[in-house]
Order: C-alpha cells, then sequence, then structure tokens
C-alpha cells in the first residue's frame, strides 16, 4: 500500500452507458418480487391510493375556499354557532372539512403502511441478495479469489447487496409520483396546459445536473474501490485481536493511524470537492425551475384578478402547480439517480455474471469406490495467473492407492500447488491429471473433493464451538457426536477439549464474549480432527502443524499413519524426522521433480534430499 500513490481514474460513463445501466432494472425488479411477492404487491397498491390522495385532497381545500367565501358574500350566516349549524348552513362546509380530515389521516396510515411494508421488503430482500452472493462465490475458482481486481468486483457487490434497497424504495416512489403528475396534469389540461410545459422545459437543466453529478459521483466510487479496501484492511489491523500483541510491541498503531487518515483524508477531499460543486450548480440550475413556476402563479393570479377562476381555483391552481413542478423535478432528478445507482447495479449484477472454469462435465464419470490405482502426473505444468514463473513443469509421478507419500522441498518449490491440482482447486495448464486411468476433469468435482480431505497450513479458524469447529469437516455428521469426538481423539485433541470449560460445546476463539482461545498448536489439533471427520478415501496435510514441536509433529503424523491404513494419504512438512515414516517421498525442486523414493534410497543416493535432512539434523545436536 502506498498512502501517497493516485487511485487509478475510472473514465466517467456517458449518457449513453447511464442510459444502458437501465437494463439492471428489470432483473432487480424481478429479485424484489422474488423475496416477497404479497408484500411488493401490498406496498405497490397502497402507493397507488396514495397516488391520487394528494390532488382530491387540494381539491376537497378549493370546495371548502369556495364554500366559505360563497358565504360570506351572501352574508346570510347566523351569528351564533349553534343556529348557523341547526340551519344547515354550515353542514356543507362541515362534510367537506371532515372529508379533508379523513383524507390526511388516511394519507399519513398509508405512507406508514408503506414504509413499514418498504423496511420488511428491504430487509427480506438484502438477505436473499447475501445468500445468493454467498452460493455464486462458493462456485467461482480459487483463482478468481486470489485476483485483486475480482476482489474489488466482489467487494463492490458485498456493498451493493447492503446499499441498493433505496433504489427500491425510490423506483416504487417514481411510479407514485409520476402517477400523481398525471392526476394534476389532467385537472390542469382543462385550465392552462401550456404552463405544464413551462415547468417541465425549465426543470430540464436541472435534471442534466443531477444526471452529470451522480456520474461523477459513480466515477469516484469505481476508482476508489482499491482504497476502500485499503481503509477496511488499515482499520482492521489497528483494531483486532489478531494483530493487537504485533500493534503492542512494534508500537504500530501510530504507523497505521498516520496510514490510514492519510487515504481517508485524500477520499473525504474528493467527495467533498464533488459535493461542492454539486451544491453550486444544483442551486443555479434549481433558479431556473423556480423561474417557471414562479411565471405560471403570475398569470394565474392575473387570471383571478381578471374574473376568469374563483379564489378556490386559484389556491387550486397554485397549489397544483406547486406540487407539480415538485413532482416534476422530483421525477427528473430521481430519474437521474436511478440511472445512477442503476450503473452501481451493474457491480453486483456483473459478478453474479461470472462463470467458474473449473466445472464438472455435463455427463460426469462417478468417482471410484474404491480408488484401484491412484492419481498419475503425466508431464503437468502449472502458472498462477499473472505469473511469470512455472509453480510446477514437467512434473511425471504417481501417487499410488493405499500409499503414504511424503513431500519435501524448500518453499517455493511446489508442494502446495501439488495438492491444489489434486484437489482441483486449480486445473494444469499442461499435462493432465488421471485417477484410476482417467482425466480428473471428467469427474463430478463435488464428489471428487468429498473424497478429498485437506487441512492446510492456513486452516480456517472457525469462532463456532469446538464441536462445530470439527463438524464443518462434514457437514451432514454435523450432529453427530460420537463421529466428532472420535475425530478429535483420532487428532490428540481431545484432551484440549475436554479442558474447556463447556467441553465440546465452549465457543472458541476470541471474537465472542464467550469464546475461550487456544494456543496455535491446539487450534492445529483441532483443525487436523476436522479432516478425520470426513470420511475421504484421501487425505491432505500440508504443513498443519507448524506450530507443534517437533515430537507432537512426529506423534500426530505418526498416527496420521496409522490411521491411513487402506487410505492414500500425502504429508507435506519441512521435518524431515516426520516424513521418513512416507511409504515414498517425492523431492520438489523449483516446480521440478528432483528425486524420489524412501527414506533410505534418498539419504544413500546422497542428494538434495540427504543435503537438506543433514542440515536440519545438524540443528538437533
Amino acid at each position: 500500500m502506498h498512502a501517497t500513490a493516485s487511485p487509478p481514474q475510472s473514465p466517467r460513463p456517458s449518457l449513453r452507458e447511464r442510459f444502458d445501466a437501465l437494463r439492471n432494472l428489470p432483473p432487480f425488479l424481478r429479485q424484489i418480487w422474488q423475496a416477497s411477492p404479497g408484500l411488493t404487491l401490498m406496498t405497490l397498491g397502497l402507493r397507488l391510493i396514495r397516488a391520487v390522495l394528494p390532488v382530491v385532497m387540494l381539491y376537497v381545500g378549493k370546495l371548502i375556499i369556495d364554500e366559505v367565501v360563497a358565504l360570506v358574500e351572501t352574508g346570510a350566516v347566523a351569528a351564533a354557532f349553534d343556529d348557523a349549524w341547526r340551519s344547515g348552513q354550515l353542514r356543507p362546509l362541515g362534510w367537506l372539512l371532515a372529508a379533508e380530515f379523513g383524507l390526511a389521516i388516511a394519507s399519513d396510515l398509508i405512507g406508514r403502511l408503506v414504509s413499514y411494508g418498504d423496511g420488511l421488503l428491504s430487509e427480506l430482500f438484502t438477505n436473499a441478495t447475501s445468500v445468493r452472493l454467498m452460493e455464486h462465490a462458493a462456485t467461482l475458482d480459487l483463482e478468481d479469489f486470489e485476483d485483486p481486481d475480482l476482489q474489488d468486483r466482489l467487494d463492490r457487490a458485498r456493498r451493493q447487496t447492503m446499499g441498493r434497497m433505496n433504489l427500491m424504495s425510490q423506483l416504487f416512489g417514481q411510479a407514485q409520483d409520476a402517477i400523481t403528475v398525471a392526476t394534476f396534469a389532467a385537472g390542469l389540461l382543462v385550465y392552462a396546459p401550456w404552463l405544464i410545459v413551462l415547468l417541465a422545459i425549465a426543470l430540464v437543466p436541472a435534471f442534466v445536473g443531477e444526471s452529470h453529478f451522480n456520474a461523477l459521483g459513480y466515477s469516484i466510487n469505481f476508482a476508489w474501490t482499491p482504497e476502500r479496501r485499503q481503509l477496511e484492511y488499515v482499520r482492521q489491523m489497528g483494531a483486532s485481536v489478531e494483530t493487537a500483541k504485533e500493534v503492542k510491541i512494534f508500537n504500530l498503531h501510530r504507523f497505521l493511524v498516520a496510514r490510514y487518515r492519510a487515504l481517508a483524508e485524500r477520499f473525504y477531499l474528493a467527495n467533498r470537492s464533488l459535493a461542492r460543486r454539486r451544491a453550486a450548480w444544483g442551486t443555479l440550475l434549481a433558479a431556473l425551475g423556480s423561474l417557471g413556476y414562479y411565471v405560471a402563479y403570475a398569470y394565474i393570479a392575473w387570471r383571478t384578478v381578471r374574473g376568469d377562476f374563483s379564489i378556490g381555483d386559484l389556491t387550486f391552481l397554485a397549489g397544483s402547480f406547486l406540487r407539480l413542478r415538485q413532482l416534476l423535478e422530483g421525477l427528473l432528478v430521481g430519474f437521474s439517480q436511478v440511472a445512477g445507482q442503476a450503473l452501481y447495479l451493474d457491480d453486483l449484477f456483473s459478478f453474479f455474471a461470472i462463470e467458474p472454469e473449473i466445472t464438472s462435465p455435463p455427463d460426469p464419470r462417478p468417482v471410484p469406490v474404491p480408488i484401484r490405482e491412484g492419481f498419475v502426473f503425466e508431464n503437468v505444468g502449472f502458472r498462477y495467473p499473472g505469473a511469470e514463473r512455472w509453480a510446477l513443469r514437467g512434473l511425471d509421478c504417481e501417487l499410488r492407492a493405499g500409499e503414504v507419500l511424503a513431500l519435501v522441498g524448500e518453499n517455493g518449490a511446489g508442494k502446495t500447488t501439488f495438492v491444489k491440482l489434486l484437489a482441483r482447486l486449480y486445473d494444469p495448464d499442461e499435462g493432465r491429471i488421471l485417477l484410476d486411468g482417467h482425466d480428473l476433469r471428467e469427474y463430478d468435482l463435488d464428489q471428487l473433493r468429498a473424497n478429498i480431505g485437506v487441512i492446510f497450513q492456513d486452516f480456517v479458524r472457525y469462532h463456532l464451538t469446538a464441536g462445530e469447529n470439527i463438524g464443518v469437516g462434514q457437514l451432514d455428521a454435523m450432529d453427530d457426536a460420537p463421529r466428532i469426538r472420535e475425530a478429535a481423539r483420532r487428532a490428540m485433541a481431545d484432551e484440549v477439549i475436554e479442558a474447556l470449560p463447556q467441553g465440546y460445546d465452549q465457543v472458541i476463539g476470541r471474537r465472542f464474549k464467550t469464546g475461550v482461545d487456544l494456543s496455535g498448536g491446539q487450534w492445529q489439533k483441532i483443525a487436523i480432527a476436522r479432516a478425520y471427520m470426513r470420511d475421504a478415501q484421501v487425505m491432505i496435510l500440508d504443513e498443519p502443524t507448524a506450530a507443534l514441536d517437533a515430537r507432537a509433529e512426529f506423534e500426530v503424523f505418526k498416527r496420521f499413519k496409522e490411521l491411513s491404513d487402506q487410505r492414500t494419504a500425502v504429508l507435506i512438512s519441512h521435518r524431515f524426522s516426520s516424513v521418513r515414516m512416507a511409504d515414498r517421498i517425492l523431492v520438489l525442486a523449483e516446480g521440478r521433480l528432483e528425486d524420489s523414493g524412501t527414506h533410505e534410497a534418498l539419504m544413500a543416493a546422497g542428494g538434495r534430499y540427504a543435503e537438506l535432512f543433514e542440515l536440519q539434523a545438524a540443528g538437533y545436536r
């Protein structure tokens, strides 16, 4: 991260692109409908009723004024209220006032019901979209998650899941206002239709200006996605359990705070500049709309003075034009904002459009049970996306059924890449991998992975109960307590768990108040137990015991070998005292197979394995 670097510039969307983004609205509305058809119909129906209420209320107000003026002009109203009411002179006025009161109550009630429906629908939509986001993310390739550009898209997609529900209210509100405009316009056409055109023309500049600044806002938000992720990362680094020890020991808080302030200040200044320009131009362009309104107001006043309109007509027309101006301005600006927010929906739907490359074939071959021959790597080559160096190249080797195979080599030799290819987290760029004589790509992907249990060095520490931490290794057996306890016993994690206050029901990790943290070695035993939960034909330990001492690791691997009877297993470790118990050892160097054989054969050959073994052994003497 470099706080002084300028963020990448995103091209400002053109007017055509902004209108094209409206294509996102139909799928957006479909998702809302799918979230709850009943609530969607309820909110739309209530908005339809509410759309015509302003015109009705304004017209009732006109009738009240006309009735009052008529009563004043006749001068026949009795001096006492009781007498006037009993004579019936005030009853029309009373009914009109009661009607307006009833309409006001109804409008308020409907407004609250609409807000209630929108709130529930918003939560249902957010939940459904979040679930869809997680489900789709689960289908993507590991390569996708290691791509910074896709990380930016995923980050924007997450934010759009939570932040686009105001678009639903805005869209429904736009439809409601459009109906209200139509009802006002229908009434005003009788009086002065050309004034409606005047108002619309006067409001066009405000619409153009708002559209322009919405596009600028999207451009800034898009360009600053990496910086937003950096801000979140620095915030988390400066205030999390995982980093607290190093932050204190190395006094990193000043560095992290300074980095956060530098990034946040630049983002703030960019947004402040846009807000200032938006406010200045918005004021000027809104003044044109006001001018159109007051020209219309002056014309109505003049016609009233001439006797063409009654006082009630003046009130109705003035109120109608005022509301019409506000509604038209809201519709034009709102349309621009909807178009702008539809651009943000691109981030969400473009993420959903990403298709995984590693999938099951149309008619997959079932995974053999049991595996009879094993795996064969034929001239396998693999290079990580964007990397110049090959992680593996020209690899020819085999993993025989029922064999315990160890992989050794220095960092970057390709050991973890070997495991990722075996579990089909990646596909080779060159060559192929065979399982019982058939290409790995011919098998059902889910079934293949269900038959492989892997624990990586960077295993996940789930802030769940100890039992659930193990149970996630085989979800369909999550409630199988005996199986969980047996897996813990195999991994030598049973003693760790039994020492916890609530045993297998104890939440582990410090994220939650009731959690109890574990040491690195204890966490690793829990993770290994997770692998034992899976009744897999192939078991892989990719350096998951790095936090254990040499004796503890030896015991874990010895137990692993004993329990791997009749299973195919792969061990990766930097400790040669542990891997020597494997049936066969592959020595990798710079992505190529340098040697293979038993511990004794490799020591006798005197190659790289013997050299590394002697170097490590010397450290223990």
